[in-house]
């Protein structure tokens, strides 16, 4: 008996495979401006997902009106912290722009103490005198090279503000669709990750989903509570320019570094100045903020997964340089998601018969 021979069309699968890939590249091309957005609206969204579940539930189950005051709370938590340091450095600009149109009137103190520094005082304290003796036209010619390349990069990162504010505004959009149509949204991409990998793909998605919480909740909420703490304790102190000091608390804290890098330079700078009694009260008060995530952020993780601060780190300065101030909040996500995967995938397989030392010793033999 012939069995029938099955022909392929080669020219007809390659035509076929050509234009997939093509509509596939267009379609990315099309919504690449707003990928970013979606992402981080996807993060936030998953992150604060059981809140509004809480909310919808005190609202008589009204979804709509639970949607509105998250994107409300959203609002709030992007919005107007971005607003407030476009002002304030407009604001605290104006001084800077006036000192360098006029040198002269720049009055600079006298650094008596630089005497007392060993080895290297003497030095500095007659460099300082010397530019003190040039007036401000003599420091303002030492900074000249340097102000062009400092107009570039402010020029940069007046860009990169302008890109996260269009991208903070397509996730508060986003944020809202998806809030209002989370569980079909949640259900397609189980079914997309089950015709992918069948049970693997479904598993993948809902540990993504553990990784996403667990850095929302363990840094970038840890980092909110600790930069706010940390901003009113500068505000009452009378520390110049508080707002933008804590923006880069802010930074500081999700890249876990902690808040201290910014409250202890002020503490300094009360001490300096004799103001002894609010640098006792700011000295005390970042105590408080420093040590609050050594209980807060265990708690918080706990919720969602544990994962290593050091991946938390590279994941903080990769995304900072690859995606502007956005990749704060997308390149820990990015990183966690990846590592959990990775880990699954490498804990699948059966463990090795030999033991470690006598792996070693075998390869010494």
């Amino acid at each position: 008996m012939n069995l029938p021979i099955k022909r392929y069309d080669l020219p007809q699968i390659m035509f076929g495979v050509l234009f997939i890939a093509l509509m596939t590249v267009a379609s990315i091309w099309i919504v690449q401006p707003f990928i970013l957005g979606f992402v981080w609206a996807g993060m936030v969204v998953i992150a604060t997902w059981p809140l509004m579940i809480k909310l919808q539930r005190l609202l008589w189950g009204r979804r709509f009106l639970a949607v509105i005051i998250m994107t409300l709370l959203l609002i709030l938590l992007f919005v107007l912290p971005i607003a407030l340091l476009v002002s304030s450095a407009i604001e605290n600009g104006a001084p800077l722009v006036e000192i360098a149109s006029h040198p002269s009137s720049l009055h600079m103190p006298d650094f008596h103490w630089l005497n007392s520094i060993p080895l290297v005082g003497h030095k500095l304290y007659t460099g300082w005198h010397a530019l003190i003796n040039g007036g401000g036209n003599a420091l303002m010619g030492k900074v000249q090279p340097y102000v062009g390349q400092t107009a570039a990069w402010f020029v940069t990162q007046a860009g990169h503000l302008g890109r996260f504010i269009v991208h903070c505004s397509l996730m508060l959009l986003f944020s809202a669709l998806l809030y209002s149509r989370g569980e079909q949204v949640a259900l397609g991409i189980r079914h997309f990750a089950i015709r992918l990998a069948a049970e693997r793909g479904d598993a993948a998605v809902i540990l993504a989903g553990q990784a996403i919480r667990a850095v929302a909740l363990g840094v970038v909420v840890t980092a909110i509570v600790q930069s706010i703490l940390g901003g009113i304790g500068l505000a009452i102190a009378g520390i110049p320019y508080a707002t933008v000091l804590t923006v880069i608390m802010f930074v500081c804290c999700v890249a876990q570094i902690g808040p201290l890098l910014i409250l202890i330079p002020a503490i300094i700078w009360l001490y300096w100045s004799g103001d002894n009694t609010w640098g006792t009260v700011l000295l005390v008060w970042s105590c408080v903020v420093g040590s609050l995530d050594n209980v807060l952020r265990p708690v918080l993780i706990r919720m969602g997964a544990d994962l290593p601060m050091l991946l938390i780190l590279s994941g903080v300065i990769g995304g900072l340089f690859a995606f502007g101030m956005i990749g704060l909040f997308i390149g820990p996500v990015v990183l966690a998601v990846s590592y959990r995967l990775i880990s699954l995938w490498v804990h699948e397989a059966p463990e090795p018969e030999m033991d470690p030392e006598e792996a070693l010793k075998a390869l010494d033999e």
